[in-house]
């Protein structure tokens, strides 16, 4: 189990209440942000089996009309808890968030976060609002997950296979398959942990890296035939865009596109690299990366996002143009 820690970011008395308020609650309603990648889903299904385990009524979204889960997380076992915006609870006796930074990132679920009797916030993000009625927050973690197996372990719940590969999802993720600077030795000893339940971590890996659509490579070439190199900008800024239109050529989700900025940010000559994609409602989602120069987190922040020093995000109803420019202007 890992190393409870009291003495960190999250005081051992923050710790022992957010223990007390899920021990005494009878329903408990589960949210991480929007379009929700594998340290959100992850971390918050993983808690929703645990919890559900022993007895307890759980609710999880990511407030979106549409609860379908991105392709790649689509073998996250506990699916099953994801409600629509219409059964979730309104008012709610205690809410917890996940690897969400500030309220506006649970976009229609913010009602219901303002309303919760309690809200406990587990995140990792340095740029976190502390929007909560109480705060888990640790921005040395290296993923939300490694919050919400301390909070397992501290409740006293087991962690069997399928809450495992939840909670490895969110980690491997996070640290980029353990090759980002997040990557810590408490992080590869959590990963021992999990593994130890019998996870089939080549499985995974293939899930989640390794598997994409024919149609993904169309779109990846358009994005690349009009990517975009301003050296002179913020130690190098390269970008480019996806549009609806883009993904509807050749029928490819929205969800599919998230892996173009990890191509593009390989640009030796840019320090910072951002993707804009168009979703189904025609907002700009808009992905940065940095290799250390800029902090895209303040950058973000800025622009109504949040995130980390070295990856942040955004969304903007401008033009591309307009939104390049405003990412410019700061940078």
């Amino acid at each position: 189990m890992p190393q409870l820690r009291d003495d960190g970011p999250v005081s051992g008395r923050d710790w022992d209440r957010a223990v007390e308020l899920i021990s005494s609650a009878d329903e408990i309603a589960l949210a991480c942000h929007v379009s929700p990648d594998g340290d959100a889903l992850g971390s918050m299904l993983a808690l929703g089996l645990a919890l559900r385990a022993v007895g307890k009524r759980v609710t999880a979204s990511f407030g979106e009309h549409r609860t379908t889960v991105p392709r790649l997380l689509r073998f996250l076992p506990g699916q099953d808890l994801l409600v629509g915006l219409d059964d979730y609870p309104a008012v709610p006796e205690l809410m917890i968030t996940f690897d969400v930074p500030t309220v506006g990132r649970l976009a229609m679920l913010s009602g219901s976060a303002g309303r919760a009797r309690e809200l406990i916030v587990v995140d990792h993000h340095p740029s976190n609002t502390r929007f909560g009625t109480l705060n888990l927050v640790d921005p040395g973690a290296a993923a939300t997950a490694v919050l919400a197996e301390e909070l397992l372990h501290r409740l006293g719940l087991p962690i069997d296979k399928a809450i495992a590969t939840c909670l490895y999802v969110g980690l491997v993720t996070d640290t980029g398959s353990f090759k980002y600077s997040s990557t810590t030795p408490a992080a590869h000893a959590m990963a021992a942990r999990l593994v130890a339940t019998g996870l089939n971590t080549e499985e995974i890996a293939r899930d989640l890296w390794d598997r994409s659509p024919f149609a993904y490579l169309r779109v990846l070439g358009t994005a690349l035939d009009r990517v975009t190199l301003e050296p002179e900008v913020g130690g190098g800024l390269v970008w480019t865009f996806v549009t609806r239109a883009d993904r509807a050529a050749y029928g490819l989700p929205y969800d599919e596109v998230e892996g173009i900025i990890d191509v593009v940010r390989r640009t030796d000559e840019a320090d910072v690299t951002a993707v804009l994609k168009e979703d189904d409602d025609g907002a700009w989602q808009v992905s940065t990366r940095s290799k250390g120069g800029v902090d895209v987190a303040r950058i973000c922040t800025a622009l109504g996002g949040g995130g980390h020093t070295k990856a942040a995000g955004f969304t903007s109803h401008l033009p591309v143009a307009e939104t390049i420019a405003s990412l410019r202007a700061l940078l």
